[in-house]
């Protein structure tokens, strides 16, 4: 098989694992003339946007969509009959290489089926970071995939070469794993991610100590991540929201990914024949940013009926359900009170904070703040804006923030 027929097939078989961003790596450039490659602000993201706006990617790629589990979600499973392809490690190395020298990417997400043993894919893997860091001196972005169950050395070299590492829970529930992915083991799975904490935490303390002009030992700088499918089992939004809040607290991951469940071919009748929708996905991105950026707990974002809304976001949802808490004086209230105004972002926040301690906040003054004045409105008071009290608490209120009807078409 010719390296364009396994790009193909390796490149499609990676496409499932959402959780490849680049954010939080330390900075490295080739300006020097030694080396190739950087990790410039915002580059290495898979086919996502930088801060300036420019559309960036990496190489995503499996090195072998073999596989020796059976995990029932999984369209590369061992009893799947997709076509099978496994790329060399020269191979990889020289498609990352050359698809960066063509300006194609700005690094390697590289995952893997598992072959032989965890062990083997494991050195597998590392094995092209370390040879594109030491042979060709390649300065971009590297994310490995870790397998759960690897050995100690081989975590602690693959932290050597790679920018972030990451990790797959898959399922909200461990119950929920041990039925369609009876190989793998959540407390596994969790071990690994444990070590990979223990690890990151050395690293920053050795960086924060440093007492001498020696570097300290590098170990994936980006942190962890991990990804788990939405809609494949039964488990609820207020489930998968406090899995992600219990895994950022005891591993102090960067990001959970949220990748919603797409049926595959000769899938399980275990499985849901159709996938959720995907503004379920965004809701619980939405969510999950609430978490991380807005002081809000799992508690407050979902209701009694344990699943998000889908017709206005999260935020929203939690402010038409504490309309006591509201209007809100933008010019007194804090910094804790102004990030849970609908339309309130963390970046508006702190330009409101920094406007206010020299001058008073008017209702034209949120055009140049950035603030979608539709949605705060309701919300807030100013010193020339006052919204009438019938408005918070009028019964069809949440009608003006639901997204209009619009007419089907026919498709021709």
């Amino acid at each position: 098989m010719d390296v364009h027929r396994k790009l193909e097939i390796l490149a499609d078989a990676a496409k499932y694992d959402a959780s490849c961003a680049s954010s939080g790596t330390e900075k490295r450039d080739s300006s020097d003339g030694k080396g190739m490659g950087s990790t410039a602000p915002g580059m290495g993201i898979c086919h996502s946007y930088a801060p300036d706006g420019r559309c960036i990617s990496l190489l995503k790629v499996l090195l072998t969509n073999a596989c020796n589990y059976d995990c029932l979600y999984c369209v590369n499973r061992a009893s799947s009959n997709v076509p099978r392809a496994r790329f060399t490690i020269d191979e990889v190395v020289k498609l990352t290489l050359d698809f960066y020298r063509r300006n194609y990417i700005e690094g390697l997400f590289l995952s893997s089926g598992i072959i032989r043993s965890p062990d083997y894919t494991m050195e597998q893997v590392v094995s092209v970071a370390r040879k594109l860091r030491e042979e060709h001196h390649f300065r971009g972005y590297i994310h490995l995939k870790t397998i759960p169950e690897a050995d100690d050395a081989l975590i602690t070299e693959a932290g050597k070469y790679a920018d972030r590492l990451s990790i797959n829970i898959e399922m909200p529930e461990a119950a929920s794993l041990r039925q369609f992915a009876p190989e793998k083991d959540v407390r596994a799975i969790r071990r690994t991610m444990g070590r990979l904490r223990l690890k990151l935490d050395e690293a920053e303390e050795d960086r924060v100590a440093k007492t001498t002009k020696v570097k300290p030992p590098r170990f994936a700088p980006a942190g962890q991540s991990t990804q788990m499918i939405v809609g494949a089992d039964s488990a609820n939004d207020h489930t998968i929201l406090h899995t992600s809040a219990n895994l950022y607290g005891s591993y102090r991951l960067r990001r959970v990914y949220y990748s919603a469940f797409s049926p595959i071919p000769d899938a399980s009748r275990a499985l849901p024949l159709v996938q959720p929708p995907l503004l379920r996905e965004h809701r619980l991105y939405q969510a999950d940013w609430l978490m991380r950026f807005y002081g809000f707990d799992v508690g407050e974002i979902v209701d009694d009926s344990a699943m998000l809304p889908l017709d206005i976001d999260p935020k929203l949802a939690w402010a038409l359900r504490h309309r006591d808490r509201f209007p809100l004086d933008v010019n007194r209230a804090s910094r804790e009170e102004l990030l849970r105004v609908p339309g309130f972002g963390t970046k508006a926040v702190e330009r409101i904070i920094a406007t206010r301690r020299t001058t008073t906040i008017r209702l034209s003054d949120l055009a140049r703040l950035h603030v979608p004045r539709n949605k705060a409105l309701p919300f807030i008071v100013l010193s020339d804006h006052r919204p009438a009290p019938h408005r918070l608490d009028a019964a069809g209120l949440i009608e003006r923030f639901k997204p209009k009807a619009t007419q089907l078409g026919f498709g021709f």
